[in-house]
């Protein structure tokens, strides 16, 4: 039994993977009431075990993704953790700074700027949406981390240029270099892990010539031993990027079952670390209510951008909605907030309520997604030139 008594839906809709979620939810926030959680956050171990938790979950949410979606939908992906990501933060930023007219609430825009891969991993079984927009969903989520780490240098930098924060102790061209260092050495990981892999196959492709490389147990073997190797190294730097990519290439073959309910498992973790983190500290839940309200409106903006200017075929109405509706947050939003919180004090008190706004909005939104929202009562058909090349599919329309 155990972790699987939280698949499927209850009787009123929601994933038991939420439910779950808000039991760990209500469980560390009272441990955090109990005991001291100022303490609990500062010791050497705990960013450690966050960085645990996000590496399962962007390797859980990259290592199911159909590989030959990801190609069709490749353009929208790109410009979705890209311009998507700026644009999000930015609505998101300047909506904060115009309602409380507080230069450091531009930080903020970043922690909640990005979907949540763990909440993706664990509660993406919706039958109503075709397997196109789950990818770019999927892909979506896992690869906008990186994108937020990176920005996080640019609105720290400009939000202490504005008075806000501690002074820097460095310049923004060291940090700069500082966070393409980091992006290279993620890159130089993924490769070095990659090339392991694909030795490993090609070896146990000599040996057993007659099986598929996905088939042959010595290649499953060496792809478990990698990517428990790699995760536990990545969270030590928090080299989301390479965790992200390995999942895209390296799979773990019959030892992928047991994905699953370690995604779940630290879903359920990462939601009770959040419920530790609301009981410390004084909570700004007004500023957290926006925050986490221009969140999940910023999504939709950028989904309906991305949608009308590259997406060839169109998004079916599930498809939309999905996309639309598809801003969670959760351990990286956490780990944003607390790695501000020593030059913007409070951030923590103020992201800590957006990310429960945002994911009670995320939810009843889903909740309520009846057979109304569709256009047509049948399953939503697939794309049918599944086979057009890219540019075909995803350009922009004229005029």
């Amino acid at each position: 039994m155990g972790l699987s008594l939280l698949r499927g839906r209850t009787s009123a809709g929601l994933p038991r993977i939420v439910v779950g979620a808000c039991v760990a939810l209500a469980a560390g926030a009272v441990l955090g009431l109990l005991t001291l959680p100022q303490d609990l956050t500062r010791t050497p171990g705990y960013l450690y075990a966050a960085g645990l938790l996000l590496a399962v979950g962007l390797y859980g949410s990259t290592h199911d993704i159909d590989f030959a979606e990801v190609r069709r939908s490749l353009r929208v992906v790109l410009v979705a953790v890209t311009v998507g990501v700026v644009v999000k933060a930015s609505l998101i930023a300047t909506v904060m700074v115009l309602a409380f007219d507080r230069p450091e609430y531009l930080v903020l825009g970043i922690a909640v700027a990005q979907i949540d891969p763990l909440s993706v991993a664990a509660t993406q079984r919706s039958d109503r949406v075709s397997p196109r927009a789950k990818a770019i969903l999927s892909v979506w989520a896992a690869f906008d981390d990186p994108m937020t780490v990176l920005l996080t240098v640019y609105f720290s930098a400009l939000a202490v240029r504005y008075g806000a924060g501690a002074a820097g102790d460095g310049s923004l061209v060291a940090d700069t270099a500082t966070v393409f260092g980091d992006l290279l050495i993620n890159l130089a990981l993924f490769a070095a892990v990659a090339a392991l892999w694909w030795a490993a196959v090609a070896w146990s492709g000599r040996r057993d010539p007659a099986r598929r490389p996905a088939s042959r147990p010595s290649a499953d073997i060496v792809a478990l031993v990698l990517v428990v190797a790699l995760i536990l190294f990545a969270a030590q730097d928090m080299m989301v990027l390479a965790v992200a990519l390995t999942g895209l290439f390296v799979r773990l073959g019959r030892f992928g079952a047991a994905l699953e309910p370690a995604v779940a498992l630290a879903f359920l973790i990462a939601s009770a670390v959040l419920g530790v983190v609301l009981a410390s500290g004084q909570v700004l839940l007004r500023e957290g209510l926006v925050l986490g309200a221009s969140a999940f409106a910023a999504q939709l903006l950028v989904t309906l951008l991305i949608s009308r200017l590259l997406v060839r075929p169109r998004l079916t109405w599930p498809d939309l909605v999905h996309l639309g509706f598809g801003q969670q947050n959760g351990i990286t939003a956490i780990l944003l907030a607390l790695a501000l919180e020593p030059r913007f004090p409070g951030t923590v008190g103020v992201v800590g309520p957006a990310i429960v706004t945002v994911n009670l909005l995320h939810h009843t939104f889903q909740w309520a997604r009846v057979d109304r929202w569709r256009r047509d009562p049948s399953p939503a058909p697939e794309p049918q030139h599944a086979s057009a090349p890219m540019s075909q599919e995803l350009k922009p329309e004229p005029g």
